[in-house]
């Protein structure tokens, strides 16, 4: 899915969007009844983010993107905002 959301991220920057919005749980690609409960999956969606923030993609352009976070021992269903 990370290429995906690069991709969706060109797209938006290339039509001159400032701002670029992906669905619920967008970078492990998975629903809340699926791998949602999986270790693996948010472990996962933290190295998707971390590669993402690693290039140029977010730069210039706020990015929602969805993912499971841990907190405390409670898995979310969170946004994650991002830029440059």
């Amino acid at each position: 899915n990370l290429a995906r959301v690069k991709s969706s991220i060109s797209i938006a920057k290339g039509r001159g969007a400032r701002y670029r919005v992906g669905p619920e749980l967008e970078l492990p690609g998975y629903g809340c009844e699926d791998h949602f409960l999986e270790l693996d999956t948010t472990e996962h969606s933290w190295e998707s983010l971390a590669d993402l923030l690693s290039g140029d993609e977010t730069d210039d352009i706020v990015c929602d993107v969805g993912m499971p976070v841990i907190h405390g021992g409670v898995r979310y269903n969170c946004r994650v905002f991002v830029l440059n």
